[in-house]
């Protein structure tokens, strides 16, 4: 997926919007780029919400679809306008890794994000020193500097679960394999203080936290770690993001994104609840002295 600076949703919008015009027109990509004077590869990016939408260029597919003056072609121009406001994740673009600004932009719109994540506790929950360690240890070619911008970011990500400007707190539905909260990062004074964390951000009432217990079985998402994000709007069609070593992998047709979420249903339905989650939490500081 290329680079993301700003606002996703407007940009899903308006892609999904001017692809149904240009079909309900009969009209090839060929057919409207030649019309307007642009590329048939610029029309292709803003039919697939890549790269920034230009609000002279919508405007002209306003036009030439015949819908000026009406509700859809106001929304069109105020989507294009929201579209090119640059996101607070923008400043950190040189130290972001590859697809993490996709990733970011996705997550601050969406009003509930339902990751799992293996071996390593969900990125909004974790401490500072947590994150620290990890960096130092698991990727070491960053520079102190670079580690400190990353956290920074996470830090960001991270008070989208206290409040955000013109939407409600991100909601949070997190499922972490065991192997995570045993996994040892850092001293062990890291890890209490980490365990410490989960136990009491898991309470807040935006917030659930679950354990994928080494008792239950394989299933078949739980093997990788991902991110489901969901929107207020019912005009914004969810989508999901799979990490892996290779990269992100963004899922946004109806059919797999629906199949992901069945996979989550199910990683939910054997996971621990909430209350048994933290007495396992507790329980793991116990027995790694972490206490």
């Amino acid at each position: 997926m290329a680079s993301i600076q700003g606002p996703v949703i407007p940009r899903r919008r308006i892609a999904e919007h001017l692809r149904r015009l240009r079909e309900e027109a009969g009209r090839t990509l060929e057919d409207v780029a030649s019309e307007l004077l642009i590329s048939t590869s610029k029309l292709s990016r803003l039919e697939n919400a890549q790269g920034s939408p230009q609000s002279r260029d919508v405007r002209d597919l306003i036009r030439l679809y015949g819908i000026e003056g009406t509700e859809l072609a106001d929304k069109l121009m105020r989507w294009a306008r929201n579209a090119g406001k640059q996101g607070w994740w923008a400043d950190y673009s040189q130290t972001l890794p590859s697809g993490l600004d996709s990733h970011i932009a996705y997550e601050t719109e969406a009003s509930v994000a339902r990751v799992y994540t293996i071996p390593v506790l969900p990125v909004l929950l974790q401490t500072t020193p947590y994150t620290r360690a990890f960096y130092r240890s698991s990727e070491p070619w960053w520079s102190d500097h670079d580690i400190e911008e990353l956290i920074k970011v996470r830090q960001r990500r991270q008070a989208a679960l206290e409040e955000r400007d013109g939407l409600q707190p991100l909601k949070l539905i997190a499922i972490t394999h065991e192997s995570s909260i045993r996994q040892s990062i850092g001293s062990p004074e890291i890890m209490h203080e980490q365990l410490d964390h989960l136990v009491e951000r898991s309470t807040a009432p935006n917030i659930e936290l679950r354990v994928f217990p080494f008792s239950s079985p394989p299933l078949f998402t739980s093997t990788c770690m991902y991110a489901y994000f969901e929107f207020h709007d019912a005009m914004d069609r969810d989508v999901v993001n799979v990490e892996t070593h290779a990269g992100f992998r963004y899922i946004e047709t109806t059919e797999q994104v629906s199949r992901y979420r069945r996979y989550y249903e199910d990683l939910y339905a054997h996971s621990l609840p909430p209350e048994e989650t933290r007495a396992l939490i507790r329980s793991v500081q116990e027995q790694q002295h972490y206490s």
